[in-house]
């Protein structure tokens, strides 16, 4: 085992036991004919927002792309441990690849996927076109998710502004509603942050009760 291997599985012990502290409320919105259906969810968030999500409890197992450097080596571990089903690929080496790789993954293992679609290394806020090509091509439906937490830690000096709930910390995830395959950019930027203002709205209102978490 790799320095590098050993650090990612440590981080994942770490991760695992942290969302489990989380007191998540979730807000779902997504419409019972979307529910009832079985095509695969594509869920669609912004960098930064994604630890409270890992306390959700998701419907089935979730594939989620990770790069081929020596970041997403590690990376792969902690998703591995969060519950997640790894594929390797990239938006900018080997992203054509990446993408087969998760359609053949969602459709063969009846999985969904997840998407930071402003990622890897943004612009923040701007929608990339990998979440919307995977849902085209494996039939899927789009799912904005967002999320809030308090207290917390945003890394200013990140791109990407990460969001670190305190353990124990409150949260709120909001899932839905699932939009079509050829929403454009622009409309599914716009669901996204309606799912985090209302999670954020959600959060100041009141307390968030414990709920079991994803984690497995």
């Amino acid at each position: 085992m790799t320095v590098r291997t050993l650090v990612g599985w440590l981080l994942g012990v770490v991760v695992w036991i942290w969302v489990r502290t989380l007191r998540v409320r979730v807000i779902d919105r997504v419409a019972d004919a979307d529910r009832t259906l079985d095509a695969p969810w594509i869920l669609a968030f912004w960098h930064g927002s994604q630890v409270p999500l890992l306390a959700w409890r998701r419907r089935r197992r979730t594939a989620v792309m990770v790069s081929w450097s020596n970041d997403g080596a590690l990376q792969s571990r902690v998703m591995h441990r969060a519950g997640m089903q790894v594929v390797r690929g990239s938006s900018s080496r080997g992203g054509a690849r990446g993408l087969v790789a998760m359609v053949h993954a969602i459709r063969e293992l009846a999985l969904d996927a997840a998407f930071a679609v402003d990622g890897p290394r943004g612009p923040i806020f701007s929608v990339q076109p990998g979440a919307q090509a995977c849902a085209r091509h494996a039939k899927g439906r789009l799912v904005p998710i967002g999320s809030a937490a308090a207290p917390t830690k945003v890394l200013t000096r990140a791109w990407d502004r990460m969001a670190l709930p305190w353990p124990f910390a409150r949260a709120v995830v909001v899932v839905g509603p699932a939009l079509p395959a050829d929403t454009s950019a622009s409309d599914l930027a716009a669901a996204i942050d309606d799912a985090n203002s209302l999670a954020a709205r959600a959060l100041a209102e009141r307390p968030a009760s414990r709920v079991p978490t994803a984690i497995s």
